[in-house]
């Protein structure tokens, strides 16, 4: 784009745009009218812009600059930074989508905050704005500094998010959130270190063709799985996830879900496979027992769950089991299901909190119990759920089939036994989804503050229909995602290609 650097504009355009909003509101005295619901909604709508304007660069940069053809890092900008480590920014066809999904699903989040957020609104929207530079950031960085810079930061406007605007416990679910992650990244840090000593370099395109030694392999290995783990996360560390997404606002659950949790496995996808192949090959065994464990076990606990919320956070659990299935399943059929697992998830997972938050906001409750009888009272809510509830189980036809049958196939071809593992899940998901719709749209309805509940509005509406379109879209069109992903996910393959 006539050598405009589009990567870092789409980057920190997010984060301009919170700086502007917070000097306009210092400048005006607005801070205290974000209380009123006029000033609350301007702020919501200028982060909303913000947010939509960034969207439309990460497209520009996809439509005028991304070549599907090109298994190699495109739209590089590479400046010196100090010593040997360079501000380096690129994309390939694994961090490409999900650019565009953290910039496509930050807007719906924006929108969807309106009737839920009442106070201290500007922060929230600020918060809202770094989180997604840092997040675009870490898909964009290209060197393991750089990289470790965002991955870190984004911590701290999500501990913020939770701890400020979430429910009544919201203080131990940020802290868990803040110091599980933080602990696991500790051991990745140290591992940079190390890699940089011994190759020279910290640029992810010299580290991919450098060869560690098959013992060092192992300890990095570990050091960077123990990082990833937590974030994904894996069992059996990922209890900070359902008590994080219970008292976040819903729109941090959306962000939490649909992004944030694929920072874990893109990690694997840029680090461990193409860095670490020798450790990865060691190390597949176990990472499939902990893919079915999660699978078989988040889907057993999802359904004796009687918070909506917690449940959809033990089902995403269960899902991102899929995706390190097919990672280290080492076949290309494999890897691109679990890449398209990471975006259906982040489509479907998100579009589930938005579904919880629209009665939240109407009941006060998310207490499956509460509910009944909501077919016949909101039809239109009742047919997003059913889509988006058919989605989740992986029914044919939506984004969530796609990436489930792929990532078994992988996994089957690899080791028969965890695709029968898998298959459980998949059953599982069905009966505890099944149970929570049949129960909320079609039970009996007990609660008084049942009587008379609208049915969607058109804010709400505008949030749901572009999830609706892109489960459906990505389900009968997956080449869709394919087509882009398919170059990189062969080059990270290669050193497994006679194994």
């Amino acid at each position: 784009m006539g050598g405009i650097p589009i990567l870092s504009l789409t980057t920190f355009l997010p984060a301009v745009g919170a700086l502007v909003i917070m000097l306009i509101s210092a400048a005006t005295g607005s801070q205290s009218s974000d209380e009123s619901e006029t000033g609350g909604r301007n702020t919501l709508l200028a982060g909303t812009f913000v947010s939509l304007m960034t969207f439309a660069a990460a497209v520009a940069a996809y439509a005028l600059e991304f070549d599907a053809g090109d298994a190699g890092y495109q739209m590089v900008e590479d400046v010196a930074w100090f010593g040997n480590i360079h501000y380096k920014m690129g994309v390939d066809g694994i961090s490409m989508p999900l650019v565009l999904l953290t910039a496509f699903l930050t807007p719906l989040c924006l929108l969807a905050s309106k009737s839920g957020i009442k106070t201290r609104i500007t922060e929230y929207v600020v918060a809202f704005l770094i989180l997604e530079t840092l997040v675009i950031g870490v898909f964009c960085a290209l060197d393991l500094f750089l990289f470790y810079i965002f991955f870190e930061a984004g911590l701290i406007p999500m501990f913020i998010i939770i701890g400020v605007w979430g429910g009544a416990n919201r203080i131990y679910a940020a802290f868990k959130f803040f110091l599980y992650t933080l602990l696991g990244s500790l051991f990745m840090l140290v591992a940079m270190v190390y890699m940089y000593v011994v190759a020279g370099t910290s640029d992810f395109v010299a580290l991919e063709q450098f060869e560690f030694a098959k013992d060092a392999q192992v300890w990095l290995w570990l050091a960077f799985f123990a990082s990833f783990a937590v974030k994904m996360p894996i069992w059996p560390v990922h209890t900070w996830l359902p008590d994080a997404h219970v008292q976040a606002p819903t729109a941090g659950s959306v962000i939490l879900a649909g992004i944030l949790l694929k920072l874990g496995a893109y990690g694997l996808l840029r680090f461990s496979l193409p860095m670490f192949p020798d450790a990865s090959i060691l190390f597949q065994p176990l990472v499939f027992g902990l893919s079915v464990i999660a699978i078989v076990y988040a889907s057993l606990v999802a359904f004796r769950q009687e918070d909506m919320k917690k449940m959809i956070a033990y089902s995403s659990v269960a899902h991102m089991g899929f995706v390190t299935l097919g990672i280290f399943s080492f076949n290309e059929i494999g890897v691109q299901g679990a890449v398209f697992q990471m975006l259906s998830h982040g489509f479907i997972s998100s579009a589930l909190f938005l579904i919880v938050g629209v009665v939240y906001d109407r009941v006060h409750t998310r207490e499956i119990a509460e509910y009944g009888g909501l077919a016949a009272k909101m039809p239109v809510y009742a047919a997003f759920f059913m889509l988006f509830t058919m989605g989740n189980v992986g029914l044919p036809g939506t984004s969530g089939f796609v990436g489930e049958i792929m990532s078994m196939t992988g996994g089957f071809m690899a080791e028969r036994w965890v695709a029968v593992g898998a298959a459980l899940g998949v059953i599982f998901s069905a009966i505890y989804m099944l149970r929570l719709y049949r129960e909320t749209m079609f039970g009996k309805a007990t609660n008084p503050k049942l009587e008379g509940i609208a049915d969607v509005n058109a804010t709400e509406v505008v949030t749901l229909l572009p999830l609706a379109i892109a489960t459906i879209v990505f389900g009968v069109a997956p080449w869709l995602i394919f087509n882009m992903t398919e170059g990189a996910v062969l080059r990270i393959l290669l050193p497994f290609a006679g194994a």
